[in-house]
């Protein structure tokens, strides 16, 4: 058997089975092995033996790849916190970036330490990481690199007036820009020196955010750039007319911003020219994602006509007696919002949603408890390969379908199947063979230790 082949998906497949025994984990961590050594350190659980090893593994890219592990106890990837290689050291400061899910920060000694490291890109990047708490971030303001000095700039708020003019006043430009990005919400002077900045970082921050003197909001609104308008378009400073103005751009992305600004009433949503398209990129809206303190102006936003507001509503601050309505909302983008977002989301939106959306977290809502598993086998013979999948989530599916849909025509519904526990050891056996069910097959829980083993002889690992 090769590992070009079916070999390297056997061998990420036996990495993330949660049935594997040490001693098949620690075989994997060979370099004969190494395909596998980034879905091991995502095992969604570790044995102390398997971290001592991990740790004290001689390629730092296995222990740059716990490093950066985002499953891994954070007390255990603080072991690497003297790691000799300043890659893995640098990883473990930066830290994992999962979507949409939170990683628990490093212990505080532990981020000190890195903030004192030799090396200035471990230093630079564990201030610039979005795990770091702001309030240990917030007392590295006067530290002596002033990339860190720059990165500590993020925790404004944090920081006492005194504190703030100083970095306003740093000797270094980074710093001082870092600094004013942070200032020029409420300094209009400071924003018109960023935006005539030539080659500028953070325009758009700037047009967004920066106080605007009249002159400059005008200057800008007639710019010929649509994205500057549509980025200038959310800016509170707007005076009232060019707000206006912007609301009849001829741009659709111009007025789309328009009409998520947070002083419009319904009414004046309403008159705007606008539309949600299927097309559309949209990031959630700054100001309702961070109405955590005002729920009643969340509140507002979760029954407002708009559907981007409704979108950003569903988010984890929402009040629990506006879950059901935005989980039988019209627009389909609300309903999955709110699925992903609301750890309660009633079983019947659940089921809906996944049959509606088969994107990347469709897996969210499968793995949630109540989601309504038993009766998914009537969709065995759906069109649909997505459907057919669901049917490996009734826990009331017989093992004779399972065997069946491991045969299926679709390479999707054959992988999803060859993972199924309730399939014989044998058929299990036969599906590692096939390129598009040798992952799901070695991921199989009840695939014996003994078969674990005999398939790393195959491959050649030690």
């Amino acid at each position: 058997m090769s590992v070009t082949d079916v070999g390297t998906d056997i061998l990420k497949g036996l990495a993330w089975n949660p049935a594997a025994p040490d001693d098949v984990l620690l075989r994997l961590l060979s370099p004969d092995a190494r395909v596998a050594w980034h879905w091991l350190c995502l095992r969604r659980e570790f044995t102390p033996g398997l971290v001592d090893a991990i740790v004290g593994h001689p390629d730092l890219r296995v222990r740059g790849a716990f490093a950066e592990s985002w499953t891994a106890d954070p007390a255990d990837r603080a072991r690497l916190v003297d790691d000799p290689e300043h890659k893995v050291r640098l990883g473990l400061g930066n830290g994992p970036e999962p979507f949409r899910i939170e990683v628990a920060p490093l212990p505080d000694g532990v981020y000190e330490r890195l903030l004192a490291d030799p090396d200035g890109d471990v230093r630079e990047w564990t201030a610039l990481s979005h795990s770091i708490p702001l309030r240990l971030l917030a007392g590295y303001a006067d530290h002596a690199d002033p990339k860190v000095r720059a990165a500590a700039c993020r925790a404004w708020d944090d920081l006492a007036p005194g504190v703030r003019e100083t970095l306003l006043a740093d000797p270094d430009d980074a710093v001082r820009r870092a600094a004013s990005l942070r200032a020029c919400p409420d300094d209009a002077a400071r924003t018109d020196e960023l935006l005539d900045t030539p080659g500028g970082r953070n325009r758009e921050d700037v047009l967004r955010r920066g106080r605007l003197t009249r002159a400059t909001a005008e200057r800008l609104v007639a710019n010929e750039d649509a994205w500057e308008r549509s980025a200038l378009a959310w800016n509170p400073s707007l005076p009232p007319d060019l707000v206006a103005r912007l609301a009849s751009d001829p741009e659709h992305a111009v007025r789309l911003a328009v009409s998520a600004r947070p002083e419009l009433t319904e009414e004046q949503r309403a008159a705007i020219d606008y539309e949600v398209r299927p097309e559309d990129r949209l990031r959630p809206v700054r100001w309702v994602w961070d109405l955590r303190d005002d729920l009643e102006a969340l509140r507002r936003a979760a029954t407002s006509a708009h559907p981007w507001l409704r979108r950003t509503a569903a988010n984890p601050c929402l009040p629990a007696d506006l879950v059901d309505g935005l989980a039988h909302d019209e627009d389909a983008g609300v309903r999955l919002l709110t699925c992903e977002y609301q750890p309660d989301a009633a079983p019947d939106v659940l089921l809906r949603t996944a049959l509606e959306w088969s994107g990347y977290t469709r897996s969210l809502l499968l793995d949630r408890p109540q989601f309504p598993g038993r009766g998914l086998a009537r969709y065995a013979d759906d069109a649909d390969p997505s459907r057919r999948v669901l049917v490996f989530h009734d826990p009331g599916a017989a093992p004779e379908l399972i065997l069946r849909l491991s045969h299926d025509e679709n390479g999707w519904v054959r992988g999803t199947a060859a993972a199924d526990p309730r399939l014989a050891p044998d058929r299990i056996e036969e599906l590692l063979t096939d390129p598009a069910t040798a992952y799901g097959a070695a991921h199989n829980p009840a695939l014996p230790p003994d078969v674990m083993h005999r398939l790393l002889d195959e491959l050649g690992v030690g």
